[in-house]
This record gives structure tokens, C-alpha cells and sequence, in this order.
């Protein structure tokens, strides 16, 4: 787990979470409802990913 951390989190049920790659800098959106998960990178409006310098 030390290549990803977490930056922000919300709710218990319907979960939103934001992690970085401590790598690559580059953000991605986590969200859990139930049993269903799904993880995607965040991109800004040209389409190019969320970078944390």
C-alpha cells in the first residue's frame, strides 16, 4: 500500500474515495455502493489525467 494514498474519502455505504499513485502522480476516482466497486483514473476537460505534483 505504499504506492497508493488516499486524499479524500466520503460517505459509509455510497463510498467515494480519491487515491494517487505515489509514483506516477497521476489521481483516480474509487466509488463502492454495496457489493459493486469500480476504479477509474480522473481526467481534466482536454481528456489528460489528473496529475499531483
Amino acid at each position: 500500500m505504499d504506492r497508493f494514498e488516499k486524499v479524500y474519502s466520503q460517505g459509509i455505504i455510497d463510498v467515494i474515495e480519491i487515491w494517487v499513485d505515489t509514483e506516477t502522480g497521476v489521481n483516480y476516482m474509487f466509488h463502492r455502493n454495496g457489493n459493486a466497486a469500480g476504479l477509474t483514473p480522473l481526467i481534466d476537460k482536454d481528456g489528460n489525467p489528473v496529475v499531483t505534483q
